[in-house]
């Protein structure tokens, strides 16, 4: 995989995130895929994957904006800076209640590449200033 490559597979991989299209995300990544969340576990495989996917479709519908994608001379990792803007929707549980209250969060992803495809995505966003914006 090429440097260039990578840089399109994540730019495909956010465009049909800000899309809503969670099988154009699916298209993306590997059968085994490994998903890192905020605080949370590890999910393996693309049916776990897609499971988040739609959990996420129903809760909130966020617009990453100022994205900014970093990869490595051989195309197997990269990185990715943006800010989320959201609507809660649905709540989720262990989580305030949703009230479709808008928030903007910095965040940031880091991934693996590899054939054309992402094999892992971990992401990280501050949970505190999420909570203190959707509680406000």
């Amino acid at each position: 995989m090429t440097q260039a490559s990578a840089h399109a597979t994540i730019a495909a991989y956010y465009a049909a995130f800000n899309a809503g299209d969670a099988a154009g995300m699916l298209a993306c990544v590997t059968d085994d895929v490994e998903h890192r969340v905020n605080e949370g576990g590890i999910r393996r495989g693309r049916a776990l994957f897609a499971e988040f996917c739609a959990h996420m479709g129903v809760s909130y519908r966020e617009e990453l904006r100022d994205i900014e994608i970093f990869t490595n001379t051989a195309g197997t990792r990269a990185a990715a800076e943006f800010v989320v803007h959201g609507t809660y929707l649905k709540t989720d549980p262990g989580l305030p209640t949703a009230q479709g209250q808008t928030y903007i969060l910095p965040a940031g992803s880091f991934f693996d590449l590899q054939n054309g495809k992402i094999s892992r995505i971990t992401t990280f966003y501050n949970l505190n200033d999420w909570i203190k914006q959707v509680s406000a």
